[in-house]
């Protein structure tokens, strides 16, 4: 059964930085994925099984980086320069393919979420 674990989530000031991880069993391509009140979930960043590709969503590009330990099977989402906008329930996600994709429905194992509240 796979299992996704996040964490690192809390409450910051904008301008600051946070790094989420997420705990998988087993070998997929992973995806963050956040979802503010009243909006649709959408994707923020994926890497695929080969640890050089990767894709980010426009509004993130430059300011979050996502990452993979494999030895330790975890995956990471860096947080830098935090917007308001950045307020959330991120997820992370896995998928049963090769390359790296933000969407949604491509996902069928997903962790419980955690939140990322940034204060103007």
């Amino acid at each position: 059964q796979v299992q996704l674990v996040e964490s690192g989530g809390g409450l910051v000031q904008a301008g600051a930085s946070l790094r989420l991880s997420c705990a998988v069993s087993g070998r997929y391509v992973m995806g963050w994925f956040r979802q503010a009140p009243g909006k649709e979930r959408e994707g923020v960043a994926s890497i695929g099984l080969q640890s050089d590709n990767w894709t980010y969503a426009d509004s993130v590009k430059g300011r979050f980086t996502i990452s993979r330990d494999w030895a330790n099977k975890m995956v990471y989402l860096q947080m830098d320069n935090l917007k308001p906008e950045d307020t959330a329930v991120y997820y992370c996600a896995g998928a049963r393919r090769y390359t790296a994709t933000l969407v949604v429905e491509e996902y069928a194992h997903w962790g419980q979420g955690t939140q990322v509240t940034v204060s103007s």
